[in-house]
C-alpha cells in the first residue's frame, strides 16, 4: 500500500469546522460535500487538489468536534493520505474508520512544504520527500489497520470478514 502526490500544507490546530464548515453538514452527497473541503482556510484547495495528493498538517490536526464528515471530505476530495505532526485522537479514529490513511510524523510535518512531491510506503512508514531528496519515518500501520484501510473502512472490513462484500 503506497501513496504519491503533491502536498497541500496547513498549520497547527486545523479543526474539523475548518476542514468542513458546519453550514454544509446538511449535504448528504459526499462529492458535493467535498466541494467545500478546506474552503474557509484555503478557498483554492478544491481547485488545486488532484487524485493522490497528500495533505500535511502540524500539531493536533483534526481537533474540534467528533464529526466523521471531516475525514470523509478529505478522502472524497482525492487526498490519498494525511501526514501531521500529531492528530486529535477522535479524528485519527474517524479517519481509519472511513479508510483514510493518516500518519503521525513530526519531522515530516515540519520539513514538507506545500507543493512538494511526496511518496509514502504504508508498510514501512517511510515518507519520502522527492522534491527535497529527504526521508522521514513514521510508525507503520499494524496489520489490522492496513486491512481496514485496504477494505475501504471499518464497516467494509467487517462485511468482508463476514463474507458479505
Amino acid at each position: 500500500m503506497n501513496a504519491k502526490g503533491l502536498t497541500h500544507k496547513y498549520g497547527d490546530n486545523v479543526d474539523t469546522d475548518v476542514i468542513i464548515p458546519a453550514r454544509y453538514l446538511n449535504i448528504a452527497d459526499r462529492k458535493e460535500l467535498a466541494a467545500h473541503c478546506m474552503e474557509d482556510i484555503d478557498a483554492e484547495f478544491v481547485k488545486k487538489v488532484r487524485p493522490g495528493d497528500i495533505m500535511v498538517g502540524g500539531q493536533n490536526f483534526g481537533c474540534g468536534s467528533s464529526r466523521e464528515h471531516a475525514p470523509i471530505v478529505i478522502l472524497e476530495s482525492g487526498v490519498s493520505c494525511v501526514i501531521a505532526k500529531t492528530f486529535a485522537r477522535i479524528f485519527y479514529r474517524n479517519a481509519i474508520n472511513i479508510g483514510l490513511p493518516i500518519l503521525e510524523c513530526p519531522e515530516a510535518g515540519e520539513r514538507i512544504q506545500a507543493g512538494d512531491e511526496v511518496s509514502v510506503d504504508f508498510d514501512t512508514g517511510v515518507i519520502t520527500n522527492v522534491s527535497k531528496n529527504e526521508s522521514y519515518t513514521a510508525a507503520p500501520f499494524p496489520e489490522f489497520i492496513k486491512e481496514i484501510i485496504a477494505a475501504g473502512g471499518l464497516l467494509a472490513s467487517i462485511k468482508k470478514k463476514q463474507g458479505r462484500s
